[in-house]
């Protein structure tokens, strides 16, 4: 599903697979993840990555790959996340098979909302998030007027459909909800791996006027 690529809007390419250039760790320094076929493959201990390029409105498009791990179950099974602004969790595990997904598997919104459908493929496969992202809005004293939204698919399934963020999720690069900010991807000690990585800034709104023409 990366039907935006056709339309009018900027791509803005985050990881073609050759290179770390448009990505820091969160103190700032070099990645440390492997690189290798044109994927990055999460060194465990090697910490959260961030994009260097931030964004409010967006589409964002990223593949990711869970290890084969038979022997582990629950949050040990391929466990990584995709952090929508480095705020919202979007969670990555082996799920595969698991009839009704819950909070913390695949496609959840961490801890917030779980996704409609399972529809995760085996590990080893990769798999494929499409993601419109809506940021919270504010009035002009600063203060919350709208959560942040988001659509979500896995593997061109929908899984979330427009759904109200209850504040920003666990374990976040940051709370300053106001700012533009990155994409971080989570170490959490598995060797998953992510590739094709691309977003689209969005316009916040649309115009309000209509001059025949």
């Amino acid at each position: 599903m990366q039907a935006m690529k056709d339309g009018p809007y900027e791509v803005v390419t985050l990881f073609d697979g050759t290179s770390f250039d448009g990505w820091t760790h969160k103190d700032g320094s070099a990645v440390t993840w492997a690189l290798e076929d044109g994927a990055m493959t999460v060194a465990p201990g090697g910490g959260n990555i961030i994009s260097k390029e931030t964004y409010r409105d967006c589409f964002l498009h990223v593949e990711f790959r869970c290890p084969d791990m038979p022997e582990a179950t629950g949050q040990h099974k391929g466990n990584s996340g995709v952090y929508v602004q480095g705020r919202y969790e979007v969670q990555v595990l082996d799920s595969y098979g698991w009839e009704v997904p819950g909070l913390g598997d695949c496609g959840a919104i961490y801890n917030q909302h779980a996704p409609l459908v399972n529809a995760c493929r085996p590990p080893m496969q990769w798999q494929s998030y499409d993601i419109v992202f809506r940021a919270p809005r504010f009035d002009e004293a600063g203060e919350m007027i709208a959560d942040a939204r988001m659509t979500v698919f896995l593997n061109g399934v929908l899984i979330h459909n427009n759904i109200e963020m209850h504040g920003i999720t666990g374990g976040p690069l940051d709370e300053n909800v106001t700012e533009p900010g990155p994409l971080m991807l989570q170490d959490h000690r598995d060797a998953v791996s992510y590739r094709n990585i691309w977003l689209v800034h969005l316009p916040e709104e649309a115009s309000a006027e209509y001059e025949p023409r």
